[in-house]
């Protein structure tokens, strides 16, 4: 092109002219309606990529009365779980043409109902994915079910309408738990999640019922309280080394707690594993960071993120309010990740 010259953007008429359907229709396939015919929808997206259409957001999100945004609530302490749940989120957005808005609140704020309607609200996000421990505030995810606010959440009670995704956390810490028992040891501590969390309550109930099963005494300064961060997985290791009789396996509720007990017992010259066997939980990426390797339950994270999302867009762009109209539980598989940590020598 000559200079001063500039490229005309392609427009959502120039799309409707080469697929040869009207522009309704093309603003249908672009907002993902339902009630396309597949052959029409295949000729618009065709016609889409040959061009190299873009919608422009604020234009889609007018005509649509939607602003296109979905908002991720979160107030937990371990930044891997939330770069690896972020990670799945961003995935499904990107892959339907949705923006992604963070909001970090706190689950004990005595306002906390009011400061995240009024953000939905303020911010015109059409729906929101609920993380732990937000998750098990009934009374917020009411208040969301009542403000018409579709919510998708992630490892839920499953209490409550809104969709859920999550695993088995208690088989998962039982599974665990028995791993350690049948490489041999009959010391076992176990490091507690954070207490406003569900799930840390029912890993612990999955440590128990194994080593119940097993005959085995449960001593309880073996049972140390974390709160999913290194400083309290740290703190926690510390007080079991000090032990008369220290324990020679350590099953902490997180990875980031777990590489923090690796960290202190290399600090007393505790060798993982041949003198103490170490597990996490989550199999986020640190667990395969760290030296040796971190024996870990995987929890899939990103796939959870990425189907809460999802759920919720293909929610909104059906037209439902995903509280009022579904109720879908999907339950992940978990595996157990066996690497250095608890390798026997």
């Amino acid at each position: 092109m000559g200079k001063g010259n500039h490229m005309r953007s392609v427009t959502i008429d120039d799309v409707a002219k080469k697929a040869g359907v009207s522009i309704k229709t093309v603003s249908r396939v672009v907002n993902r309606e339902p009630n396309v015919r597949a052959a029409t929808k295949e000729k618009v997206e065709l016609a889409i990529k040959e061009l190299n259409y873009r919608p422009n957001q604020s234009a889609r999100g007018l005509a649509a009365r939607r602003s296109y945004m979905i908002g991720l609530l979160y107030d937990n302490p371990s930044p891997n779980y939330l770069a690896n749940l972020q990670s799945g989120v961003l995935e499904a957005c990107h892959e339907k043409d949705y923006g992604l808005a963070l909001n970090p609140v706190s689950f004990h704020d005595p306002d906390l109902i009011d400061t995240v309607v009024h953000w939905v609200r303020q911010s015109f996000i059409d729906g929101v994915v609920v993380t732990p421990p937000l998750t098990d505030s009934v009374p917020l995810l009411n208040a969301l079910h009542a403000e018409n606010i579709p919510a998708v959440v992630i490892s839920s009670r499953g209490t409550g309408d809104a969709p859920a995704a999550l695993i088995d956390e208690e088989a998962a810490a039982y599974e665990m738990t028995r791993h350690l028992i049948g490489e041999g040891h009959s010391r076992i501590a176990f490091i507690k999640g954070h207490p406003d969390h569900y799930a840390s309550g029912l890993r612990e109930k999955g440590y128990y019922r194994a080593l119940r099963e097993e005959n085995l005494a449960v001593v309880p300064d073996y049972v140390q309280q974390g709160f999913f961060d290194f400083a309290s997985g740290q703190k926690a290791a510390s007080k079991l080394f000090d032990l008369r009789d220290r324990p020679t396996a350590i099953f902490a509720s997180n990875d980031d707690m777990a590489a923090a007990v690796i960290f202190e017992a290399h600090s007393r010259k505790i060798e993982v594993p041949r003198d103490l066997a170490v597990a996490g939980f989550d199999d986020t990426p640190l667990s395969r960071q760290i030296w040796p390797g971190l024996t870990t339950v995987r929890q899939p994270i990103r796939s959870m993120g990425h189907q809460a999302a999802d759920v919720l867009i293909d929610t909104l762009s059906a037209g439902k309010d995903a509280g009022k109209e579904r109720r879908d539980l999907t339950q992940f598989d978990f595996e157990l990740k066996l690497r250095g940590s608890t390798a026997r020598a």
